[in-house]
């Protein structure tokens, strides 16, 4: 009997040393407060990295991610919203930490990231917003409007201020297609003597982009330039193109993309916008840690980083949607 009560401090002492250790494993995840452990996952869910843009946001959110101790899922959903809201409940059921977004529509995006936001999980989207507030923590995109500014202006320095052009702009649900549009419109229209005699979508895709400009050449020989909403669909319109022998036509895009730099370095393409991508990714997946660790948002949910005009006195200095000095 004296032997049992002599062992019970001691046992007790163990187990409380025991609940201890449990406690402070050094292996937590990050976020982890007091008894409660958050998941390390981070999912990534972008369109297809068959377009290197994407290719870029998904290399560098996952890069920055694993640098801050996180796991990663890294998806597509290739535009399509019924593939994207089945990968957010993929995020949902893992228990993910925070999933960073480019979305496959601003409309039909909505409801899926309020899904996610209702289950505990937060999202950060990088490069197209949604129209409401309040239900992704962040929403962190290229400045669109000031970016398609610059390249509205660089086109109708190319064009001389005149000539007839055709506008290849984006899918008419993704919010970029038409804040670029506006924004090239805003130059372009005070330039009397420049006349858009075709506007058609492409919908960020090249094939669709070669098809439309070749009907457009044939509608609009005389045509003199082509403005593009995006760099993918500048290659269709540049490969039309040279497939017609037309190398007096001019042909701006949007993006920075490696091709299109390569083309411009080439007298090809003539120019293009480059959006921050992987430094954009980089800055949603630095706020979902924040996020993740705190509970607090960092940043305002409305961010915008400025893009930069590419043509031929630059295109050199361009890598993985960076200009270096």
């Amino acid at each position: 009997m004296n032997l049992k009560r002599a062992l019970l401090p001691a046992t007790l002492a163990a187990v409380l040393a025991l609940t201890a250790a449990c406690g402070s494993d050094s292996d937590a995840d990050p976020g982890s407060t007091g008894a409660e452990t958050k998941s390390n996952l981070i999912v990534i869910i972008t369109p297809s990295p068959d377009n290197v843009f994407f290719k870029a946001e998904q290399d560098a959110a996952a890069a920055r991610a694993t640098e801050l101790g996180y796991q990663t899922l890294v998806l597509s959903h290739d535009d399509d919203p019924t593939k994207q809201s089945q990968e957010i409940d993929t995020a949902i059921s893992r228990k993910a930490a925070a999933i960073i977004l480019d979305n496959a529509g601003a409309d039909a995006t909505e409801s899926a990231v309020q899904r996610a936001k209702d289950a505990g999980i937060p999202s950060f989207l990088i490069d197209r917003e949604i129209n409401s507030t309040g239900i992704a923590v962040a929403q962190i995109v290229s400045n669109n409007a000031q970016g398609a500014s610059l390249g509205g202006q660089r086109f109708a320095e190319l064009m001389d201020g005149k000539g007839q052009y055709a506008e290849l702009t984006g899918k008419e649900t993704d919010t970029n297609a038409g804040v670029r549009s506006k924004g090239y419109h805003d130059i372009l229209d005070q330039f009397p003597d420049l006349e858009m005699v075709a506007q058609q979508t492409a919908n960020w895709d090249q094939a669709e982009a070669l098809s439309k400009t070749q009907t457009i050449l044939q509608a609009h020989p005389e045509i003199k330039g082509i403005i593009a909403g995006n760099d993918t669909m500048a290659l269709g319109a540049q490969a039309a193109l040279e497939a017609a022998g037309r190398d007096d036509v001019i042909v701006t895009g949007f993006d920075g993309s490696p091709d299109v730099v390569a083309s411009i370095e080439k007298d090809g393409i003539k120019a293009t916008v480059l959006q921050p991508a992987s430094q954009i990714a980089e800055m949603a997946v630095e706020q979902a840690d924040g996020y993740v660790r705190t509970g607090q948002a960092t940043e305002a949910e409305k961010q915008s980083v400025d893009c930069v005009l590419v043509t031929d006195e630059n295109a050199s200095g361009v890598e993985n949607f960076a200009v270096t000095p």
